[in-house]
This record gives C-alpha cells, structure tokens and sequence, in this order.
C-alpha cells in the first residue's frame, strides 16, 4: 500500500480516517485521550506540508441518529489543546454547509467534521456516501487502525472514489508491528493468551498455532481448556460447547511441538465480587460452587519463566479478572515479565491495554495496539478490509 510520505501533500485536501472514539464520563469529560495523542505525528507531519487537514471519526454507536452525546465537539476542544492550535469544527460531515467550510481552508488549517456514524450509510458502506466523503478532499489518509476490519464508507468505500489513497503512520506501524511480531518474529516466539471466553479467540488461536514456539493460556478461558482434561474447575465460568474444540486446540499444539501452558494453580473465590471470600486452590481442591478468577502464585511464576525465554512476545487477554485488586496479581506478574524482557514484546489493544496501564507496564512494552478487534483481527490471520483497499488502490 502506498503511504502518507510517498505522496506530495503540499497545498493540498487530506482527508485523514482518525480513531477518536475516546472514553468520556458523563458531565462529556474525556478520561483518556491516547487515541488523540497517537495521531499527533501525522497531524504535525501534514502541518509542516502545508496541507489543508480534514479529520473524520465516529464515536460510539449512536445507530445513524444525530445524539448529542455522541458528538466529536469535546475531541475537536481536547485536539486544539494539544496542538496549541485551533481546530475548527464542522456540524456534520456531508453536505452543502460542509463542503463550504472545506473549500475555505487555508494551507495549514485543521477541520474536525462531526462523528461520521449520525449517517447510517457510513456502516453500510454506501458508494453514494462514500463519494460525498471522497469529494471533500484530494487526498485520504487512513489512520485508524482499530477501524481497518471494518468495511465501511470512510474506510473502504471512500478509497474507491478519493484521487489518491494512502496509510498513515499510525495504520503503517500497526501493520508492521504485527508483522515483526508473528510473521517474522525472533524466536521462540511466546503468545499470552487470556480473557474471558475461548469463542471470542478461538480463530486467533488456532491461526496462532502455526506460529507460535510456546502458548500461554489465562484468564476465564483457561476453565474451558481444562475441563476438555477433564479437570472440574467447579463454578468458573466455562464453554461446554466448546470442550471438544478446546481439546483439538491443545492435541494440535501437542503434535506440532508447542509449549501449551495452562495453570497449575487458581485463585478461586466464593462470589464474583471484590468482597468475597478468596484461596489459592490447586486444580483438584476447588470447593463447591466456586469460581476461578485468576491463576494462581504458581502458574504465573512458571508463565513468567516462559515469558523470559521469548524473543518475541505477544500479549492479549488478562489472566484474571484484573479489574478487582484481589485478582489482580496474575496479570501483574506476567505484566512484569513482559516488561522485563528484552524480546520484542506486542500489547493487544482494548482490555489488554488497560491491564498494560494498570500494571504500569504502558512505557515498557515495544509497542501496545491501538485497536483490540483489529488486533485480533490480525491474529486470526485475516487480512484487514482497509489496508486491502489501500493495497487495491496502489
């Protein structure tokens, strides 16, 4: 795919697809601005080419209706702030008014358009749509890796129409970063594997098989994987449907000669709740009707022995529910393994990013993704629709 510097952007309209789709509390506030921050180079890189910048994003799922509590105006504040800049807002994203204010930009002028999804033809990926986005500018720039699994108008249907297309800096490190990590990774190559459910990563899992020198599997999904050996881990939180796939998972590691780690021991509690009654159980000493919400002191210590080994290391899923401070200590541990290591280590984004953050592991990774679902996307061996439209268009 072409990218952003192989392009004379000079005087020109730049169309850049953001992810800015942040948290915010309810007074509008916005608690964390990383999805800001990591497009800052590019919005500078632009500026310095006397570009005329045009930002486009969605924001939650407001179902193709104007809502006010979905609009991009706090970001356009929190965006201006950063740069020191002024950052003018469009009220909508299509349209007569917009294409007025976009024809009046001056080189070096930013505009925030208004979130992308109060048109429902923005998910459907319609052409008309598409071509109103791509009449806006001369150039697009796709910079939102957590959107790049999505096809939809401002992420496939707009490179159809646009004159010239290309990858941002951001979309450009995602891609090789994954790359480094499990198609040419330094070897052995280490997954970290947890979360609550194996269906949400059972593709990622078996397309990891094919890559992997150890697998490390935590969190809730672990009780899938070890009721399929046939040990009762009580109440946990279990996949019945999915043991005999469970199975399959760890016969095939077996064959092809892959360390399948799962725990030896669990921290097991009475109630899923930050006051319940907590133990260290061994897998055959779990009582009745309690639940596993962490490994156990030592699992995460052979984990972490593993983690060490690795010359490539890739993180997605907590071992435990991290969220409540007793069951914390699992992804700690393996936090502080990953940290510790010189292997080049890949941070899955969504939840993994935030137990990065939590352990304070955030600065100490190689790289933590942007987007949890595009990341996963990726580990499932699936090619991503908005960087095939960009390698189309090149």
């Amino acid at each position: 795919m072409k990218l952003i510097k192989d392009i004379d952007v000079t005087s020109k309209r730049v169309f850049v697809r953001v992810d800015y789709n942040v948290p915010m509390d309810e007074n509008l506030n916005i608690t964390d601005d990383n999805r800001i921050t990591a497009t800052l180079d590019l919005i500078s890189y632009l500026l310095e080419q006397d570009a005329k910048i045009i930002l486009a994003s969605h924001m939650g799922r407001p179902n193709g209706k104007r809502d006010p509590k979905f609009s991009l105006a706090p970001v356009c504040k929190r965006l201006s702030q950063l740069l020191n800049k002024q950052v003018l807002f469009a009220e909508d994203c299509v349209g007569e008014a917009v294409e007025k204010r976009v024809s009046q930009l001056t080189n070096g002028q930013i505009l925030m358009l208004e979130n992308l999804r109060f048109h429902k033809e923005e998910k459907d990926n319609n052409d008309g749509f598409s071509q109103k986005l791509a009449n806006l500018c001369d150039v697009y720039v796709n910079n939102a890796f957590a959107v790049s699994h999505r096809d939809q108008a401002s992420v496939t249907g707009i490179v159809k129409f646009a004159e010239e297309s290309a990858a941002g800096f951001l979309l450009e490190k995602e891609v090789q970063s994954y790359y480094d990590s499990v198609e040419n990774p330094q070897r052995p190559l280490v997954a970290v594997i947890g979360g609550a459910k194996v269906s949400g990563k059972l593709a990622a899992l078996e397309n990891m098989l094919k890559f992997v020198d150890t697998l490390i599997i935590g969190g809730a999904m672990a009780n899938t994987f070890l009721k399929s050996q046939g040990i009762d881990t009580r109440a946990s939180v279990i996949e019945n449907d999915l043991l005999q796939t469970a199975s399959g998972i760890v016969q095939k590691a077996k064959e092809k000669g892959i360390d399948f780690l799962l725990p030896k021991d669990l921290v097991c509690a009475d109630k899923f709740d930050k006051n319940a009654s907590v133990k260290v159980c061994e897998l055959d000493q779990i009582p009745d009707q309690w639940m596993a919400l962490d490994i156990g002191p030592r699992t995460a210590k052979e984990y972490a022995t593993a983690v060490k080994k690795a010359g490539t290391i890739v993180w997605n899923g907590p071992m435990g529910v991290f969220e409540m401070e007793k069951f914390m200590s699992g992804t700690q541990i393996i936090a502080d393994a990953i940290a510790a290591s010189d292997a080049f280590s890949i941070v899955g984004g969504g939840d993994t990013g935030l137990a990065a953050k939590k352990c304070n592991v955030a600065d100490k990774v190689s790289y933590i993704s942007t987007g949890g679902g595009a990341f996963l996307h990726l580990m499932e061996g699936k090619k991503l629709p908005g960087v095939v439209a960009l390698e189309k268009k090149e």
